[in-house]
C-alpha cells in the first residue's frame, strides 16, 4: 500500500498516461474528487479501483512514463499492479467468473466436446442466452465471445505431416520451427495455426508442434494467480527447452503468449536456465519471417496483392520492442498499402467481456475503430485475434477481421 501511494502520487503529478486506459482516469478522478485534491485524500480502499482497471498492457512503462528505471523514482506501474493483483488473489478477493474465464484450457476442452460445441456456440450468439449469461456470470451481452471448435488445431495438425524440407539456418534463425499453438489458437481459431504452417512450409521451413502444451499463463498472470502461472511454466518450459536443445526455434501466433515467454516468465524465474533458454529462442512469427528475409531466405513469389490494409498493432507486440515486423513483411507484397494503428484496442482477453468493463473497453477502442472506418480498407487486421474482434464489435456491418498470417497466405496463393 505504501508503494501504491508513492507511485500514485508520482502519476498524479505527471498525468501523461491519461489517454492510455481507464486506470489513470480512475486514479485522477479519485484524487480530484478527494478533500485534499492530493493522493493523501483518497481512501486506501479506493486504491483497488485503479488496480481493477489495469490489464497489464505495459504501454505506460514502455511508451509514456519518464520515471522508469534507471530514473531514481523507479516507477514500474504495470508490475506494481501485478503485485497488487497477486495480493487480491491471495486474499480471496476474486470472482468465480474471473477464475473461470482465465481457465482457458478447461473451458476450451469442455466447450469443444462434439455436440456440446454446437450448443455453446449457438448460446454465445443468442441474445436471450447472452442476457442470462450477463446476469449469472457477469459477461456482457454485447461482447463478442470466441467460437469454439471440437476439431482443434492440434487435431488438424496431427492429421497432416508438418515437417518439411531440410533446415536452412540463417542469422539468428536455425531454419526449423516448433509451433506453440496457444490455447486460443488451438480451441478458438485453429485456422491461424494452419496458416502459419502453410506460410512457413512455403518458405522451406520445417514445422513441428510442441509435444504437449498448456496455456502460457498470461490470463492467470493478469488475474494475479502466480501459483497457476508457475504450474503452467512447469508444464511448458521443459517441453520447449527440449525442442530448443534439439535445434528448433519456437514460434507462437498470439503476441501475449510470446511476451509471456520473452518477458514475464524470465522476470518471475530469472535463475531458471531453461526459462532463459526458451526466452532466447522464441519469436513472433513475423519477427521470424523478417529475420529470414534479411538473410535472403524468404520467398517473395506473391501471386495476389492485398490492396489496402488497416493494421492494428497489439500492445503486447509493441512491448516486445522488435519493431513493426508484421507491417514490414506485408509491405513486401506488391500493390499493398498499410495504415498502421498503434492504439490499444481495450480488449485484454477478459477485460472487454466483463459486464462492468465492456463499455469502457469499447470507449478505449473507439479511436482504433475510427481509424479503420476512415481508411475504408480492403482488409483490417491485428496480430491479436481478440483485438481484431474487439474492432469488429465497434464497426458497422458484418465485415470480419483477418489475421496477418491469413493475409500473407492469401498473398502467396497457397
Amino acid at each position: 500500500m505504501e508503494e501504491l501511494e508513492r507511485v500514485y502520487d508520482i502519476c498524479h503529478g505527471c498525468r501523461r498516461c491519461v489517454s492510455l486506459c481507464n486506470a489513470f482516469p480512475t486514479l485522477f478522478d479519485l484524487v480530484d474528487n478527494s478533500s485534499t485534491m492530493e493522493v493523501d485524500g483518497v481512501k486506501k480502499e479506493d486504491f483497488w479501483q485503479v488496480v481493477d482497471h489495469c490489464y497489464l498492457c505495459d504501454l505506460c512503462f514502455m511508451t509514456k512514463c519518464p520515471y522508469v528505471p534507471p530514473h531514481e523514482w523507479n516507477v514500474d506501474f504495470p508490475h506494481l499492479m501485478l503485485r497488487a493483483k497477486a495480493v487480491k488473489f491471495r486474499n480471496g478477493d476474486v470472482k468465480t467468473r474471473d477464475k473461470l474465464l482465465t481457465n482457458t484450457d478447461m473451458v476450451g476442452k469442455l466447450a469443444g466436446i462434439p455436440i456440446v460445441v454446437q450448443a455453446v456456440n449457438a448460446s454465445n450468439r443468442s441474445g436471450a442466452m447472452r442476457k442470462v449469461l450477463d446476469k449469472v456470470l457477469g459477461v456482457h451481452p454485447e461482447a463478442i465471445l470466441p467460437q469454439y471448435h471440437s476439431d482443434t488445431f492440434r487435431k488438424r495438425a496431427k492429421r497432416r505431416k508438418t515437417n518439411g524440407s531440410a533446415a536452412l539456418p540463417a542469422g539468428r534463425t536455425r531454419g526449423k520451427v516448433a509451433l506453440f499453438a496457444t490455447c486460443y489458437g488451438n480451441y478458438n481459431e485453429p485456422h491461424i495455426g494452419e496458416d502459419c504452417i502453410a506460410v512457413f512450409k512455403h518458405n522451406d521451413i520445417p514445422v513441428t508442434l510442441a509435444e504437449k502444451e498448456r496455456c502460457c499463463g498470461m490470463p492467470k498472470l493478469e488475474l494475479g494467480d502466480l501459483e497457476a502461472v508457475a504450474r503452467a511454466k512447469e508444464a511448458n518450459i521443459p517441453v520447449l527447452a527440449k525442442l530448443v536443445d534439439e535445434g528448433w526455434d519456437i514460434v507462437a501466433p498470439v503476441p501475449s503468449c510470446v511476451l509471456m515467454f520473452k518477458q514475464e516468465l524470465p522476470l518471475m524465474f530469472p535463475d531458471d536456465p531453461d526459462v532463459i533458454k526458451v526466452k532466447q529462442a522464441i519469436f513472433d512469427p513475423f519477427e521470424y519471417l523478417m529475420l529470414r528475409h534479411k538473410a535472403g531466405k524468404l520467398k517473395t513469389d506473391f501471386s495476389k496483392n492485398l490492396g489496402a490494409i488497416a493494421y492494428h498493432v497489439p500492445c503486447h507486440l509493441r512491448v516486445q520492442n522488435i519493431g513493426l515486423k508484421t507491417r514490414e513483411v506485408l509491405s513486401l507484397v506488391p500493390g499493398t498499402t498499410i495504415d498502421t494503428i498503434e492504439r490499444c484496442s481495450g480488449h485484454d482477453g477478459t477485460y472487454a467481456v466483463k459486464s462492468e468493463f465492456h463499455k469502457i473497453s469499447m470507449k478505449i477502442c473507439k479511436p482504433v475503430v475510427t481509424r479503420v472506418e476512415q481508411f475504408n480498407p480492403d482488409h483490417y487486421s491485428s496480430d491479436c485475434p481478440m483485438a481484431g474482434h474487439q474492432i469488429e464489435n465497434g464497426l458497422p456491418g458484418d465485415k470480419k477481421p483477418e489475421h496477418p498470417m491469413s493475409l500473407l497466405r492469401l498473398a502467396y496463393g497457397i
